[in-house]
């Protein structure tokens, strides 16, 4: 299956692993944009959280990490908890959640509620795909569908 055909399957679980893809990149891109504001030091503690959601969301979008990279057994089952929609449009929305808490820290705002918002669409897409009863699908460029198995 080409990545137009995943599109075109019209699952919501690869829409969402695609975003997730695009907020592994914000995540960690604003976190660091925001680790260095020395206006508001509350503010780097919620960018450290966004850089860490984006080190996790790695390692969940895309499976083929979890083979490569030298983790822990413990680090390898917190992952392993996300294969099903409803637990990753969770992650995503409490993850969403912290984000959007930023807003109270920053005041006037900051480039956090970006990710916030990918973020909470992330999750939207995993929700939809929940409650259409659809199977999580993942994209076989992300190492989903066998491309992880086949490294031993």
């Amino acid at each position: 299956m080409t990545l137009a055909e995943e599109f075109r399957s019209r699952n919501f679980s690869i829409y969402g692993q695609w975003t997730g893809v695009l907020c592994i990149i914000l995540c960690i891109a604003v976190g660091i944009a925001n680790l260095f504001n020395l206006t508001r030091p509350l503010l780097i503690i919620f960018s450290i959280i966004c850089l860490v959601s984006g080190f996790i969301l790695v390692f969940i979008e895309i499976p083929l990490l979890l083979r490569i990279c030298p983790t822990s057994a413990k680090f390898d089952a917190f992952i392993r908890r996300f294969t099903t929609n409803y637990m990753r449009a969770a992650i995503y929305g409490v993850m969403s959640l912290v984000q959007w808490l930023s807003l109270i820290v920053a005041r006037s705002g900051s480039s956090l509620i970006a990710a916030a918002v990918v973020l909470l669409i992330a999750g939207a897409f995993y929700a939809l795909a929940g409650l259409k009863h659809q199977q999580f699908v993942g994209s076989k460029t992300l190492g989903g569908q066998g491309v992880a198995q086949m490294i031993v």
